[in-house]
């Protein structure tokens, strides 16, 4: 595992963005169900979902369904004070949850923002180094390509396989897939 962000699981631990009766299982490698149909995604897929994304100190990243914070505040430890992180979650719900939970990390240059129904990521906010999505799209989101900055990277389960978008120099989208996955459905 690559040092940092095995420094990041460390540092920000899973059962602090659990409902209380499922803390007991944060240890487990395996989803928990946070309500609203939504769930924390296993650690070893996160893991190799920040490999794949490879964040360096300073960046701007972009959470899209950063459900109750725990990849917002684990990109936000990958980032440093330097770097910023949006965490991006369409559950009002889990919106301030999320909120209340990375208030609790003391991460100033982090924040979860509610998102807009038919609009994907902050396109406002534009252009970020890193974006990950931690729910399922049935085909490659184009518009979340598109707030990529040159060199940026998208990490995204599209229709079953992890998908890694790299944008070269010329803007242009280099797309590789690295293994089988199952994630709840992407919300637009």
């Amino acid at each position: 595992m690559d040092p940092s962000v095995a420094e990041a699981m460390r540092a920000v631990p899973r059962e602090h963005f659990l409902p209380r009766g499922q803390q007991r299982s944060a240890h487990l490698d395996q989803a928990l169900e946070v309500g609203h149909g939504q769930t924390c995604s296993q650690p070893s897929t996160v893991v190799d979902m920040l490999q794949l994304l490879d964040v360096q100190a300073g960046m701007r990243v972009l959470d899209v369904g950063s459900g109750t914070g725990w990849t917002t505040a684990l990109l936000g430890h990958l980032v440093g004070p330097d770097g910023c992180v949006i965490g991006c979650e369409i559950v009002p719900e889990l919106v301030e949850w999320g909120r209340e939970n990375l208030a609790g990390e003391g991460m100033r240059w982090t924040r979860i923002e509610g998102a807009e129904r038919g609009k994907l990521g902050r396109p406002e906010n534009a252009p970020y180094d890193r974006i990950l999505v931690s729910a399922m799209s049935d085909s490659l989101p184009y518009e979340l390509v598109d707030q990529l900055a040159p060199g940026g990277i998208l990490v995204i389960p599209v229709a079953g396989s992890m998908t890694r978008v790299v944008v070269d120099a010329d803007g242009a989208p280099q797309v590789t897939r690295h293994g089988i996955y199952r994630f709840v459905p992407l919300i637009r």
